[in-house]
């Protein structure tokens, strides 16, 4: 069985997410840990898991989803995985933290790019990379069938979307994301967002404003 640990981190409240299943290994997505208590928390729940990291993804690289991309990689030696598209966004990385005033300490570079219809996979889970840009050129959301959850990113949450006035956002390319790619999945299928409760594609489809 998938499990999916949700971490609500930094002063933007962003949602890092450990993926395990019974084989011990797990993958961290969009480790937004920012202060040595935040790091210590999940540095802890994967030894009192007995959890092994196998690998580091960006769904998209904001800064609040990256402040912990350093940190994973000093301390379980992985370099981050995201869309080629994101290389942009990532290398601006140390001006946009000057931009907010949060002094943060640098990302590593991807040594690999995730491509759409790629299979994530690691111990007995498998995960169908999906890409949804709009709120970031390359965002990507990542969805276990067996598991009936999808990562979504900052590309839907609870009865809202992701922001699209930041560079390479746009709403008619986000609103398409939702509906071709996420809207397709079954209505019951969790969604685990980048802030925020989660939700269900169902509850979506009949409530969220931007979309019905």
């Amino acid at each position: 069985m998938t499990h999916v640990q949700v971490f609500e981190f930094n002063p933007f409240a962003e949602n890092t997410y450990v993926v395990y299943d019974e084989s011990g290994e797990c993958i961290i997505f969009d480790p937004g840990c920012y202060t040595p208590e935040e790091r210590h928390m999940l540095q802890l729940f994967m030894e009192e898991k007995q959890l092994r990291v196998v690998r580091l993804i960006n769904t998209h690289c904001h800064l609040d989803h990256i402040f912990g991309n350093n940190f994973v990689h000093k301390t379980w030696s992985l370099l981050p995985e995201l869309h080629r598209a994101e290389m942009p966004v990532l290398k601006q990385y140390p001006a946009i933290c000057m931009y907010y005033g949060v002094p943060a300490e640098s990302s590593p570079m991807p040594e690999r790019f995730i491509e759409a219809g790629d299979t994530v996979a690691f111990g007995h889970t498998r995960l169908e990379v999906m890409l949804t840009p709009g709120h970031s050129p390359g965002s990507l959301s990542f969805y276990c069938s067996e598991g009936g959850f999808v990562l979504s990113g900052d590309v839907l949450f609870m009865e809202g979307i992701g922001r699209t006035d930041l560079p390479g956002g746009n709403s008619d390319t986000l609103l398409e994301s939702i509906r071709s790619q996420l809207f397709t999945l079954p209505g019951e299928t969790l969604v685990y967002p980048g802030h925020g409760p989660t939700t269900t594609i169902r509850h979506e489809k009949e409530y969220n404003p931007f979309l019905t």
